[in-house]
This record gives structure tokens, sequence and C-alpha cells, in this order.
């Protein structure tokens, strides 16, 4: 993989475009709720996406660039005052740079249920033991107190299940957050039908974590992170300024 698989030749900005439409395209839309920021150049500061403009119509050349009060400092318009909560995280976590929030269909509906997410399918074990679970509703995230329990749920996971609420999911790479947040979606959709028609069965502990350990490579994330902006690029060719090569 380290031979066939480099480093795509995309910025910070293209990325989190192309991450933006293919959450669009993998159910994660619900209006304008829900969002996705990535670390920028410098300490505390971070791209978002503009207020008012859905996953849909995100590019590199509308993203903001915002520092931990919100305050923009490259772009126009503002971002969405629930960012505030991510900036906790990023505090909290040094190995986070990237998250996703949104109240994707799948998530959203299983979260009304207020149990953890049970991960029990080969495909979706990235998440195996990695994706923790807030029971109780704090309220709109647009607060310091918001921000201090969700990140305080979160823990050392790369994912949480936020009741009645949606999911977030945090990736030390663009390419590996984008990808857990296609998996997030696609687990709960998975447990909802698999509650529908019987019991849920468990993975074997030491295969479902031998699993985990093996999907969540870097050079897998980049690799599915190809595909889905391959795909991405096809449905919205605007996304980006210019010809990129994937």
């Amino acid at each position: 993989m380290d031979r066939h698989f480099g480093e795509l030749e995309l910025s910070t900005r293209q990325k989190l475009a192309l991450t933006c439409r293919i959450a669009y395209d993998g159910g994660h839309d619900s209006g304008l709720a829900g969002q996705i920021s990535a670390r920028g150049r410098e300490l505390g500061t971070y791209y978002t996406q503009r207020l008012r403009l859905g996953f849909d119509e995100i590019t590199e050349d509308n993203l903001l660039l915002v520092n931990e009060d919100l305050e923009v400092l490259e772009g126009e318009g503002m971002p969405n005052p629930a960012n505030r909560f991510h900036t906790w995280i990023y505090r909290e976590r040094a190995d986070v740079n990237c998250i996703i929030h949104t109240h994707s269909l799948h998530t959203a509906a299983f979260a009304m249920l207020e149990v953890p997410l049970v991960v029990s399918q080969m495909d979706t074990t990235p998440l195996y033991d990695d994706c923790a679970f807030l029971k109780d509703w704090p309220g709109v995230p647009v607060g310091n107190e918001e921000g201090e329990i969700i990140s305080a749920a979160l823990g050392d996971k790369r994912a949480i299940l936020l009741a009645h609420h949606g999911q977030l999911v945090t990736g030390s790479t663009i390419e590996e957050a984008c990808t857990l947040a296609l998996l997030i979606e696609r687990a709960a959709r998975l447990q909802l039908l698999a509650m529908s028609a019987g019991t849920i069965q468990p993975l074997d502990p030491a295969l479902a974590r031998e699993a985990h350990d093996w999907t969540s490579s870097d050079r897998r994330s980049k690799a599915n992170f190809g595909y889905y902006a391959r795909k991405a690029l096809r449905n919205h060719p605007d996304c980006l300024t210019g010809q990129v090569e994937l």
C-alpha cells in the first residue's frame, strides 16, 4: 500500500470541501445542521464552512478560517455558532486534526433509542471499541458547557453517538475522519436493520480488535478517501478550482 497509494496532492481546503460533498452524498445532509472542521496552519485556528451554505454548496474558495472565538481570519461570512464545541475537542485532543459532526439520517434515528452503537459487522470494525456514547442530551451545543460535556464523553475515542442528536467523528487526518463519518452512518443503519430482524450477536473481541487495527491504517483511509473524492467530483465538479489528479 505504501508503494501504490501515495499522498494526495490536495490542500486542506480542497480536502475539506471534498469531505463536505462526500458527506452530502453519503446521507449526512440535514439542511444547515452539522459542522465539518480541520485545524489551520496556526495553533488555535481551523477551517470550517460558512453558515447558510449546505454541504452540497461548499467549495475550496468559500470555506472560512476562524480562531477559537469564531472570529473570521480568512473568507467572507460567519461560521456556524455551534462550532464552539469543536474548540473543546481540539484543546483536549492534540491527535485530532479534523472533526465531522452531522445529524445524518440513520445515526439521528438510532440516537433516539438512547442505546450505544454495537459494532457487529466486519466492514464497520474501525469503530469497534472506538465509539463513545452520550446518553444525556445537553441541549443545542453552542456554549462552553456543551463543549465540556461532549469532549469529556468522547474521551480518547475517535467517534461518539450523541443521544437525541447525531454523531461526531474525529481523525488525525481529514481522510480518516471522512472515512469514519461514512462508516458510523452505515453502522447505525445496519444496527437498525438488524434490530428489526432479531437479536444482534457480538463479534469475537480479539478478532474485532485485530480487524479494527488492520482497517484503521493511514494508507487505507487515504485510499478510501481517494475513491470517495473521485465519486464526489463526478457528482460535484464545481467543488474544486481547476483540475486535480486523484
